[in-house]
């Protein structure tokens, strides 16, 4: 784990809102202190593979925490944190079908499920608002775009698929900023994988992302793209587990670790 749990009233409270489904959507601009994070929920069996996948792929799977198995609290994370209902909306895969996107896991909750959490770039948009670099996801009131790469994981064992990213667009001058501030922190994705025309990485069309929503971009602006936490799902999708879940893609793990103690030294 990357350090101590520390208990923050902010980041509870957003829990608690979420739990009451009084918070149902994307976590994007919300708890901008507190690190938010991706799930991947697999069958123990299954779950040294899924290690070393995340180990193999660390800008797109930088891991914040790992349970034990059945154990649906993640110390680390949080000391009141539930992982099965703490998070706005969920997606379970069945033999790589998504099947189902409930909002609440404890009636599918198995004693031989072993939790990933992983960083999200959600975290470092704090410091890039603070830096006044604007999010268009955020100023629409939208999910972010993110979107299905032509680049592949790094296999290990049964999970491989495809890189997905997160696309931001800039100017050119607040892209040189991003890159200088999310590099820091690398356990929320680091810095931006590319930069610029999105067919160099397999992409087609902007406008139709694979997941979560598209954003206008301006003119002289550029498409910037991270490292996304939805890889995973992709990975999950091509190895056809018999069952897993993960978040619902925007809709994140809100954790009590600050972010500021995830800049690299």
């Amino acid at each position: 784990m990357l350090h101590e749990s520390q208990q923050s009233q902010e980041s509870h409270d957003f829990r608690q809102r979420v739990r009451t489904r009084t918070f149902t959507g994307p976590t994007a601009g919300h708890c901008g202190g507190y690190a938010q994070a991706n799930l991947a929920i697999v069958p123990a069996e299954f779950a040294g593979d899924f290690l070393r996948f995340c180990v193999s792929n660390p800008r797109a799977c930088p891991l914040l925490g790992v349970s034990e198995a059945g154990q649906w609290n993640i110390p680390a994370l949080g000391r009141d944190l539930d992982v099965r209902i703490d998070v706005p909306g969920y997606n379970v895969y069945r033999h790589g079908e998504l099947c189902e996107q409930p909002v609440d896991l404890r009636e599918l909750w198995r004693d031989d499920l072993v939790t990933f959490a992983i960083g999200c770039s959600f975290s470092f948009e704090q410091m890039l608002a603070q830096e006044h670099i604007p999010l268009r996801h955020v100023d629409e009131g939208v999910n972010v775009p993110m979107y299905r790469t032509s680049i592949d994981n790094q296999r290990a064992g049964r999970f491989g698929g495809k890189l997905v990213v997160s696309m931001r667009p800039m100017s050119g001058a607040h892209a040189v900023r991003a890159v200088q501030i999310t590099s820091r922190f690398p356990a929320v994705h680091g810095a931006p994988i590319h930069i610029g025309s999105p067919a160099a990485l397999g992409i087609r069309d902007l406008s139709r992302p694979d997941y979560g929503d598209a954003v206008s971009i301006h003119e002289h602006e550029v498409p910037v793209f991270w490292a996304c936490g939805v890889t995973p799902q992709s990975a999950l999708e091509s190895a056809k587990l018999p069952f897993a879940i993960a978040h619902r893609p925007g809709h994140m793990l809100m954790t009590d670790i600050p972010n500021a103690s995830l800049a690299a030294l």
